[in-house]
C-alpha cells in the first residue's frame, strides 16, 4: 500500500508549480481581457467549447470537464483506501486552484500612457509570438509603375509638349515685317527697299524708317509706297538700315505676306522653318471661303477675316498697319499652322 501512494505522489506535478503556472496565466488573461476591451487586440473567434480544452490542464481518469472549465471529479466506489483519500485530498485542492479561467474584472485605465504600458507588459509576456515587422521599402521601389501603351503615350505627349512649347517661344521669337519699295534703275524697273517696318507678336513697332536706296530712285511710287522726295531728306542709308533690320530678324520667326518680296528688297535669305508667309497658308484661304492654292492679296483677307479696311485712299500703303494686319492674320491659325510645321517641316 506505502508503494501504490509514492506512485501517485510522483505521477502529478507538484501542486506549488501549478499554482504558480495558474497564477501567471490568470494575470495573463486579465490583461487580455483588458487590451480587447480597449481596442489594442481582437477577440479570439474560437468555439466556446474549445476554451476550455486551450486553457485547461489534461483530463485525469475518473474527472468530467465542467462547461466554465473547472474539473467535477466522479464519485468513486464505496471502497475507501488510503489512496482515494488522498485522491479526493487532490481534487479538492485542484477545484480550488481553478476558479483563475474566469477572469477577474479589470480596473479601469485613465492615461494613454497606462494603455501603453499594458501592452508592453503583454506582449513580453508572449515571447514566442512575434510580428514580423514590414520591411520599409527602398527608394528605388517607390517609383510610379510605368503607364500602360508607354510608348503611344510618351510619343503622344513628346508631340502635345513640342506644340506648347513652340507656342509658347513663338511669342518672344516673333516678328512681322513688311517694306516699302520705291523704283530704281532703267524706267525705275528695279524695286529698292524705301521704307521698312517690324511689329512684335502684340502688335508694338520695334522698327520703322525710311531708308534711302544706294541707287537714283526713279519712282516714287507714292500711290502705293506711300513714300515721297521729302522722306528721302533724313532717311538711313541702305547698308545701315539693313544691318539694322538683320540685327532685329536674325534667329525669330518672321511673319509676311508675300515675304519674299521683302528679303529680296533686303538681299537677305531668312531659313525657311523660320518664315511664315500669309499668302501661302491655305487655313486663311479655307477660313476667308477662297481657293487654297489661290494667292489672296493682304487687303482682301484683311477685310473678310478681320472685317478690317487698309491701304485705302490716295496716300498709300502703310508699312505698319501692313505689318500689324499680317501679324493679326496669322495670329488666326497659328496653333493649326505650327502643328502642321511641326509635323511637315519645311526643308531649308
Amino acid at each position: 500500500m506505502s508503494t501504490l501512494l509514492l506512485n501517485l505522489d510522483f505521477g502529478e506535478p507538484p501542486p506549488k508549480k501549478a499554482l504558480e503556472g495558474n497564477a501567471k496565466h490568470r494575470k495573463f488573461v486579465k490583461k487580455r481581457r483588458l487590451l480587447e476591451r480597449k481596442g489594442f487586440l481582437n477577440k479570439k473567434k474560437q468555439p466556446p467549447s474549445k476554451v476550455p480544452k486551450l486553457h485547461s490542464e489534461p483530463s485525469k481518469k475518473g474527472e468530467t470537464p465542467r462547461v466554465d472549465g473547472t474539473w467535477k471529479a466522479t464519485p468513486l466506489p464505496k471502497k475507501t483506501t488510503a489512496a482515494s483519500s488522498s485522491g479526493s485530498e487532490q481534487s479538492l485542492d485542484k477545484k480550488a486552484a481553478v476558479p483563475w479561467l474566469t477572469p477577474a474584472p479589470s480596473q479601469k485605465v485613465g492615461s494613454v500612457v497606462a494603455k501603453v504600458d499594458l501592452l508592453g507588459e503583454f506582449q513580453s509576456a508572449l515571447p514566442k509570438i512575434k510580428s514580423h515587422p514590414t520591411h520599409p521599402q527602398k527608394k528605388g521601389s517607390q517609383k510610379n509603375p510605368p503607364p500602360r501603351n508607354g510608348p503611344q503615350n510618351s510619343t503622344q505627349t513628346h508631340s502635345e509638349n513640342k506644340y506648347s512649347g513652340a507656342s509658347q517661344k513663338i511669342p518672344g521669337k516673333m516678328v512681322a515685317i513688311d517694306c516699302e519699295m520705291v523704283g530704281t534703275g532703267p524706267k525705275g524697273h528695279v524695286s529698292s527697299l524705301a521704307r521698312c517696318s517690324i511689329v512684335n507678336y502684340d502688335g508694338d513697332v520695334l522698327y520703322d524708317e525710311y531708308i534711302l536706296p544706294p541707287c537714283h530712285i526713279v519712282d516714287y511710287r507714292t500711290r502705293w509706297s506711300g513714300i515721297r522726295k521729302q522722306h528721302m531728306v533724313n532717311a538711313t542709308p541702305f547698308k545701315i538700315a539693313r544691318n539694322q533690320i538683320l540685327k532685329i530678324l536674325t534667329g525669330k520667326i518672321v511673319v509676311g505676306h508675300a515675304i519674299h518680296n521683302d528679303f529680296k528688297a533686303l538681299q537677305y535669305v531668312h531659313p525657311k522653318s523660320l518664315t511664315r508667309d500669309t499668302s501661302h497658308i491655305p487655313l486663311l484661304n479655307r477660313k476667308a471661303d477662297c481657293p487654297e492654292n489661290a494667292t489672296m492679296s493682304l487687303k482682301s483677307l484683311t477685310k473678310k477675316l478681320l472685317n478690317r479696311d487698309i491701304q485705302a485712299g490716295k496716300s498709300g500703303h502703310s508699312s505698319v498697319e501692313d505689318a500689324q494686319a499680317t501679324m493679326e492674320l496669322y495670329k488666326l491659325v497659328e496653333v493649326e499652322w505650327e502643328q502642321h510645321l511641326a509635323q511637315n517641316p519645311p526643308k531649308d
